[in-house]
C-alpha cells in the first residue's frame, strides 16, 4: 500500500523512467552493457520512490499513560530543554530522526483533543542540526489527553524535505496511532513531554510509528 501523498510523484517517476528507458533502447539497443547500467539506475530510482511512499498497516495498542512513537526512525535526543513556543518552560524532549528509507507517515502519540496547532514556514537545515527545530519549516501540535496531560509534537522538515503535510486543526479529536501527517523526504519529529515522564527508549534505538512505546506519563 502506498500513501496518497505519493500518487503523483510515483506516476511521474514511472512515466519518466519508462520514457527514459525507451529512449535508451532506441539509442543504444538492449544488448549494450551501458544500456543495462542505465536501466538498473532507472529501476533503482523507481524502487527508492516506491519504498519512500509505502504506508504499511500498524497495530496500535492503546495506552492511556503511554506515548507511542509518532514516526519510524532512530532516537537521537533525550534531554530536558526549554520549550519556548507553547509551554514556555522546561520539558523532556525526545526526538526521532527519519532517514529517506524510513516510513514517513506521522501518527498521533496520544489520544485526546488537539489543543494547539501552528504551521511555521522556514529554512531547510539538515534535520539533526541543533537549530532545525526552531528555524526549519515545521508544524507544532499539542494534544491534551483525558488525564489533562499535554503532549507537544513537532514535524520538522530536513535538508531534502520540502513538503510537510498535516490533516488536523484545532479542536479535532486525536486517536493514538491514527495518521495526522506526512513529511516528504528525510526529516525529524520532536516530542515535548512533562518533566516527570519516564522514557522507555534509548539514544540510537530504532522505533516504529504507531507501535513503539517511547515514554510513560506519570500523574502528579
Amino acid at each position: 500500500m502506498f500513501h496518497r501523498e505519493g500518487y503523483t510523484i510515483i506516476a511521474w517517476t514511472l512515466a519518466g523512467s519508462g520514457l527514459a528507458a525507451w529512449a535508451v533502447h532506441r539509442w543504444m539497443g538492449s544488448a549494450s552493457w551501458g544500456a543495462w547500467l542505465i536501466y538498473g539506475f532507472l529501476l533503482g530510482i523507481v524502487v527508492l520512490v516506491l519504498q519512500f511512499f509505502r504506508n504499511p498497516s500498524r497495530q496500535t495498542q492503546l495506552q492511556e499513560d503511554g506515548v507511542i512513537a509518532p514516526a519510524d526512525g532512530k532516537i537521537v535526543i533525550i534531554e530536558k530543554v526549554f520549550e519556548p513556543e507553547y509551554f514556555q518552560g522546561e520539558r523532556l524532549q525526545i526526538s526521532i530522526f527519519m532517514s529517506p528509507f524510513n516510513v514517513h507517515v506521522n501518527r498521533h502519540p496520544v489520544s485526546g483533543v488537539v489543543a494547539y496547532f501552528k504551521y511555521h514556514p522556514g529554512d531547510y537545515l539538515v534535520a539533526w542540526h541543533p537549530k532545525s527545530s526552531t528555524l526549519n519549516e515545521r508544524t507544532t501540535v499539542v494534544v491534551r489527553n483525558n488525564q489533562g496531560h499535554e503532549v507537544l509534537f513537532r514535524q520538522i522538515a530536513g535538508a531534502l524535505a520540502r513538503r510537510i503535510r498535516w490533516y488536523i486543526v484545532n479542536g479535532d479529536s486525536a486517536r493514538q496511532g491514527d495518521e495526522f501527517g506526512f513529511i516528504k523526504f528525510g526529516s525529524r519529529v520532536d516530542l515535548y513531554l512533562p518533566l516527570n515522564a519516564v522514557p522507555h527508549v534509548q539514544i540510537g534505538q530504532k522505533v516504529r510509528g504507531g507501535e513503539t512505546c517511547i515514554a510513560k506519563l506519570m500523574n502528579e
